[in-house]
């Protein structure tokens, strides 16, 4: 694809030499000898790149900048000064200009500063797309959110998802860890080659060294035939390795030395085997402190811990709840025949004010749940879990600007449903406990659209 260059220059012979190298390079280039021309230019007609004198008739080219940030943010601005306007060119890169070329300066100084703005802009347009896979994926994959927590969360995965570094992910059970390690390999250079999962903390010590390096025919009782390890079947693609802090310090000498030489010995054998294998690591236990306590190695902490991600728990990034909610009351209602159903405000009330110790995947099961035992068009406090229904119940609902007829509404509706809870359900225990009768308590059920 050819860039379109425009080009600011006042003085004849500067703006033709410069001209002629830009073309010669197969450069697409518009000249203009003053501000205002260019400017007009660029009003009609978008550019990749600008290339500006400073001082102009005219507009100057700090004017020229302001006007490109403003008319096309996505254009490229380059600054030509003189030696004694350095500071001011400077000053023209903290607003916004890519880099400036200080007069005199030769053909191949110009070509090497335009080429580099060129492919950093290049690099910047597959970044952007590279968040915006991130973000689509993670939506498929139930991994969402719009807070600030989680947008520097998608921008640390697509930053590190082409590289090959080791990645260390951070995380209390229910964070989506594994939804993580998934999109780091299906956004990498080995997405079409072999990704392995592996539970430290469910294979048993004496089978995970055979089960990592394999082994050969005769190395242990059992061992009747030589057998592939995971590192070996996944050659040019990537492991994860869940709940790392679990191996056993009899195997992380031997994981140190694969990280760090590429290379594993099958149980039985002496000879090396060469792989490539990109490695990632999760867990929700605090390694420091498990350095400290001797289970876990400093030095494989180290050779992990190249990029840590770390995934904050659900009470951190709150205004994702709604978002989180919204999205699992869509999938559910589909996936068991009852769209229409909405979340009633008082359920919304505790679902947003409760902590989630399970996290995303608690969210998800208690809508997946209210969704089930919802019999109407409503989710209400009593479909959710006993402990979001506890919160319900602790909530102050009554307010002093708050007219008599609603806070008693207000008052009723929680007496109510702390009887329910507390028969678990059973409605003629609950009127006998809230002292009024069967029919009444019916009524006031349908009254303040209470489902149970």
């Amino acid at each position: 694809m050819t860039h379109n260059i425009l080009l600011i220059e006042d003085e004849l012979s500067m703006r033709l030499g410069v001209s002629h190298s830009l073309i010669a390079s197969n450069y697409d280039v518009t000249s203009c000898e003053d501000g205002n021309e260019g400017l007009a230019m660029l009003s009609r007609q978008n550019f990749d790149l600008i290339i500006t004198d400073l001082r102009l008739p005219g507009l100057n080219g700090m004017e020229i900048l302001s006007k490109a940030r403003e008319i096309c943010p996505e254009t490229g601005v380059i600054i030509i000064t003189g030696y004694p306007e350095i500071n001011t060119a400077v000053s023209a890169i903290k607003k916004g200009a890519f880099d400036y070329l200080s007069k005199p300066f030769s053909n191949e100084a110009l070509l090497i500063v335009v080429d580099r703005y060129f492919r950093y802009r290049e690099l910047q347009l597959e970044n952007d797309q590279l968040r915006e896979t991130v973000r689509g994926k993670s939506e498929s994959e139930h991994f969402i959110g719009d807070s600030s927590a989680m947008k520097a969360v998608f921008d640390r995965l697509a930053t590190i998802a082409p590289t090959d570094v080791p990645v260390r992910i951070q995380g209390e059970s229910g964070t989506g860890k594994e939804l993580v390690a998934s999109a780091l390999h299906n956004l990498s250079q080995r997405k079409d080659k072999v990704y392995l999962k592996i539970n430290c903390a469910a294979i048993p010590e004496n089978l995970l060294e055979s089960e990592l390096f394999g082994h050969e025919k005769g190395a242990f009782t059992g061992a009747v035939q030589a057998k592939k390890g995971k590192f070996e079947v996944a050659d040019g693609g990537t492991i994860f390795f869940d709940e790392i802090g679990e191996l056993p310090l009899s195997l992380q000498a031997k994981l140190l030395r694969v990280l760090e030489e590429h290379e594993i010995t099958r149980l039985g054998s002496h000879k090396s085997i060469k792989v490539d294998v990109r490695t990632i690591f999760a867990t929700a236990k605090d390694l420091k402190k498990a350095i400290e306590e001797r289970t876990f190695r400093e030095d494989l902490f180290y050779r992990i811990n190249v990029v840590p991600i770390r995934l904050p728990p659900l009470r951190e990034r709150g205004e994702d709840i709604s978002t989180l909610a919204e999205h699992f009351l869509k999938i559910y209602s589909a996936k068991y025949g009852k769209e229409g159903v909405d979340i009633s405000p008082d359920a919304y009330k505790s679902l947003l004010a409760y902590d989630y110790p399970g996290n995303v995947r608690e969210l998800k099961n208690a809508i997946e749940r209210a969704i089930l035992l919802s019999t109407g068009s409503h989710i209400h406090v009593t479909h959710l879990p006993s402990e979001c229904r506890k919160i319900a119940e602790d909530l102050p609902c009554i307010t002093e600007d708050m007219p008599l007829s609603e806070g008693v509404m207000c008052y009723e509706r929680q007496r109510i449903l702390k009887a329910i809870e507390e028969t678990k359900g059973r409605k003629i225990e609950a009127a006998a406990k809230l002292g009024i009768s069967r029919k009444v308590l019916w009524k006031k059920l349908k009254d303040l659209d209470i489902e149970c």
